[in-house]
């Protein structure tokens, strides 16, 4: 394997791997290091959930752009990713939830969003059976909806491949070499250097640590989540349903049949942990069965545990740095999978050209971090 690249990206997930697979678009050749398999960290920990329904500018062109990509991935990658256009259900339990739901709908229909507010008739309508009690009205977009996060992986992996760049499995970066404040490549485990002009830390939770190797602090920090799957069950409903109360979840039933949620803890978790817990699992139960309780019947066969890399606004970081050739994708606060695609086209547009596609401060590295993502 040659030890110079135009660029090495650390970090095997789907934003490094969607990186990597636009730069070599690009006509770049490209070194993506993954230290353990490609998804480890968390794409392949995610739901496989894909929305537009963001509270600001800039997220929803974002996500406009990768839903573009995951409606024609099929044909990119000449295989099915299981995308489904099932959309996406935000329930309001109280007057405030809705006003802010209609306050965020206006800026989202002005950019295009094809989102509309439901009584709670009409909720009851798409998620026959859910419990109303309390429910106030939602805001629904049937455009948003869900993908296979392993074989969209896949597909960024084969493209890179053929366009004659490399992932690297199973290999750790222990270093990122600079000088006068340039990055020149990265040191691994076994000794090696690879020489590189531009450096991606797409690292996922582990993106502060990789930051430090090239002296950038982010102000990212990972923070711990469980999710569950069920086995098969007949067709309930099509969308992904979000209960934003402080002990909601959210969920949906994949084109399988099969049931797939979590929730957010209160207070949250902060940490890189996998492990599982029983406590989740009767929680989400309860949750779950709360708001349909039909599915008190569900058989859950799996569940684990993943990590966020979170941001104190809860928006990404996604820019260069003070290091010349030293850029960051990280941050996601949990919404790196369906972010993913575009980032990578967008990404590999600011390193090889150097201009930004639009308005691009909400995802500067020296923001003030001051505003909040609603929708989170």
């Amino acid at each position: 394997m040659s030890s110079k690249f135009d660029a090495v990206i650390i970090g095997g997930g789907i934003i490094g791997l969607s990186i990597g697979y636009h730069l070599t678009r690009k006509g770049n050749t490209v070194l993506v290091i993954e230290k353990k398999y490609t998804g480890s960290g968390s794409t392949g920990r995610c739901i496989g959930g894909i929305r537009m329904q963001f509270s600001t500018e800039a997220a929803i062109r974002l996500m406009q752009e990768s839903m573009s990509h995951f409606m024609k991935m099929e044909e990119d990658f000449d295989f099915s990713v299981e995308f489904l256009a099932s959309g996406y259900l935000f329930l309001a339990h109280s007057e405030e939830k809705l006003k802010a739901f209609r306050e965020v709908m206006k800026n989202q229909k002005e950019l295009g969003l094809n989102v509309r507010e439901l009584s709670p008739d009409e909720c009851l309508e798409l998620v026959p059976g859910m419990n109303s009690d309390g429910l106030k009205g939602g805001i629904y977009s049937p455009e948003d909806g869900q993908a296979y996060p392993f074989k969209v992986l896949r597909g960024y992996i084969n493209g890179i491949r053929k366009g004659g760049s490399v992932v690297r499995i199973f290999t750790e970066v222990t270093g990122i070499k600079t000088s006068e404040g340039t990055v020149s490549g990265v040191e691994l485990e076994n000794g090696e250097f690879i020489e590189a002009p531009v450096v991606v830390n797409a690292a996922g939770p582990w993106g502060a640590e990789v930051g430090r190797m090239a002296g950038v602090e982010l102000p990212i920090f990972p923070e711990e989540h469980e999710a569950l799957i069920s086995d098969r069950y007949d067709h309930l409903f099509d969308p992904m349903v979000v209960d934003y109360r402080p002990d909601g979840c959210y969920f949906q039933q994949m084109a399988t049949g099969q049931i797939i949620g979590c929730y957010t803890p209160v207070p949250n978790k902060p940490g890189k942990q996998t492990s599982s817990s029983s406590e989740f699992l009767l929680e989400m139960s309860k949750r779950t069965s709360r708001l349909i309780p039909k599915l008190k019947d569900l058989n859950v066969i799996r569940h684990w545990g993943g990590s966020y890399s979170m941001t104190p606004d809860g928006s990404p970081i996604i820019d260069k740095t003070p290091v010349k050739g030293f850029f960051v994708a990280v941050g996601m606060s949990g919404h790196g999978f369906m972010f993913g695609p575009a980032i990578g086209k967008y990404l590999a547009q600011i390193i090889t050209d150097g201009t930004y596609p639009f308005e691009w401060d909400e995802f500067k590295i020296d923001r003030e971090f001051s505003r909040h993502e609603i929708m989170k």
